[in-house]
């Protein structure tokens, strides 16, 4: 996972908020050419500017500042271990593999872009198997005795690529979820 800087930090949050460097110098008093050369990465402002531009975008200062915490590694691979780990409740509470990830990601999102994506592309796939589960038994009415092998190849292939994206998530922050549809779109910055 890449460390995110104080730079990337700055300018991702300015462009959440919509502002340019001019609009967010004139809310914080901080000077543009400062606002720029810290994109830029060629300074490291003083805790006083850093404080200035959190307030001027409504956040925590701590959103800004990039902590060396060797904690913060451990507690990744937790969330990423629930975010692809929950859905597998749906083996014993109907749709509990959509439900339970989707309200970790509605708490979770806003915290890091990691756990945004990760719980858009687990949602977008467990809909997309409970669909085709759906589909593959209504199908018995059509076929009858034949959607059983039907409906076997579709929880085969969602269990599968989910086994393989939760130790794809834990190792390498990364997942495979093939074939999904994108009911979530990822936001757009």
């Amino acid at each position: 996972m890449k460390q995110q800087t104080l730079r990337d930090n700055l300018r991702y949050q300015r462009k959440l908020k919509g502002f340019t460097q001019e609009e967010l110098s004139e809310r914080t008093t901080v000077g543009v050419r400062t606002i720029q050369r810290i994109e830029k990465g060629e300074v490291q402002p003083h805790l006083q500017t850093v404080k200035l531009l959190a307030a001027g975008l409504n956040i925590e200062v701590d959103t800004l500042i990039v902590l060396e915490d060797p904690n913060e590694e451990v507690i990744a691979r937790k969330w990423m271990l629930l975010l692809h780990g929950l859905p597998f409740f749906g083996f014993i509470i109907p749709f509990g593999n959509i439900l339970f990830p989707l309200f970790l990601w509605i708490h979770k999102a806003e915290d890091n872009r990691i756990y945004d994506e990760h719980g858009r592309a687990v949602i977008n796939f467990h809909c997309t198997v409970d669909l085709l589960i759906i589909f593959s038994l209504i199908l018995f009415f059509v076929i009858p005795g034949y959607n059983f092998f039907g409906t076997g190849a579709v929880f085969l292939y969602g269990f599968f690529f989910s086994i393989k994206s939760l130790m794809t998530a834990l190792s390498a922050h990364q997942y495979y979820y093939p074939l999904s549809i994108p009911f979530l779109k990822p936001k757009s910055v």
